[in-house]
């Protein structure tokens, strides 16, 4: 069976044992279910197809199912927008196999370096394929990272999270960042599994990172479009943030996320602060590179933002 059809196949069964079938509307027929979710034809009852032909797309066989059938099968798995769009996706996988247009390499185009620095006062970065960051603001690399000091093949926010020590001391709720992290991942994966950047990545994540592996393997998928983020930042101390983002067009692939925090709030004096600390000007570049937070953290020989609020 081909990679794509044991992606197909794998999904479907990861989703159908998540299914609570006590609220999926079946009539009751007595017999012990000796494993989680529903039964095979149960979703093809639910989707009004036959047994057979269910299984048969479960197992990944190439058959190529009208839309209408998508979505009821969708519908049957109970998934979210995000999971009936990598549901296409993995089912247009399993079709006969077309060659694929190879996708060129992502550029930020200058209007939108112009957009990043008029967002001054809030962070702001582009993300591409993959989660590759293509772009980020004074404030986004004070707030997370400089990547652009990282190596170009480092340049990601998936890598970053899992294979950066800071990244997992900077985010307070890292586990949910991280989860939320390999799902985008996985919807990114089933649009173009013949990617070679993006599978070169996700083997490179499993070998280095158990969590990474374990969360990879459940197979569930997530659309990042509003979100929040809670830090512990080394200068500024514990802050929330919300984030928005934004489909650029002239590139499906490419999403702008702009952060914010509360009017009003800790959050935003916090966000005020670090502006501050970081306006570009004598002894500044406008972002904090690691050698000047630890200046910042030991002056006077004492932590700066107190006990309280160290990493």
């Amino acid at each position: 069976m081909a990679d794509t059809n044991r992606e197909l196949a794998d999904f479907l069964r990861r989703a159908r044992s998540q299914v609570d079938p006590s609220r999926a509307g079946l009539p009751p027929d007595g017999r012990v279910r000796r494993v989680p979710g529903l039964r095979r034809e149960e979703v093809a009852l639910l989707a009004g197809v036959s047994s057979d032909y269910y299984a048969r797309l479960e197992q990944g066989r190439r058959i190529t199912p009208s839309p209408a059938v998508v979505e009821a099968v969708g519908r049957a798995l109970e998934l979210d927008d995000a999971g009936r769009a990598h549901l296409h996706d993995l089912i247009g996988m399993s079709a006969a196999p077309v060659r694929r247009r190879a996708r060129g390499v992502q550029r930020v185009r200058p209007g939108l370096y112009q957009l990043l620095d008029a967002l001054d006062g809030e962070p702001a970065l582009v993300l591409g394929r993959r989660t590759d960051v293509l772009a980020s603001n004074r404030m986004a690399k004070a707030l997370f990272t400089d990547f652009e000091r990282l190596p170009p093949r480092h340049r990601n926010y998936a890598r970053w999270m899992f294979l950066d020590d800071d990244a997992r001391s900077l985010f307070v709720d890292w586990e949910v960042q991280a989860r939320a992290a390999v799902e985008s991942l996985r919807l990114d994966a089933g649009r173009d599994p013949d990617d070679q950047a993006t599978t070169a990545l996700i083997a490179d994540l499993r070998e280095h990172n158990r969590e990474f592996a374990h969360w990879w393997e459940q197979h569930r998928v997530h659309q990042r479009t509003h979100g929040s983020k809670r830090l512990r930042h080394p200068l500024v101390g514990e802050l929330t943030v919300e984030y928005e983002t934004l489909s650029l067009s002239g590139d499906p692939d490419m999403t702008l996320f702009v952060y914010t925090a509360e009017a009003g709030s800790s959050s935003e004096r916090a966000l005020d602060l670090l502006a501050s600390w970081t306006l570009p000007g004598p002894g500044g570049d406008g972002a904090f590179p690691r050698d000047r937070r630890e200046d910042v953290r030991r002056e006077d020989g004492r932590e700066v933002m107190g006990d309280a609020d160290r990493v």
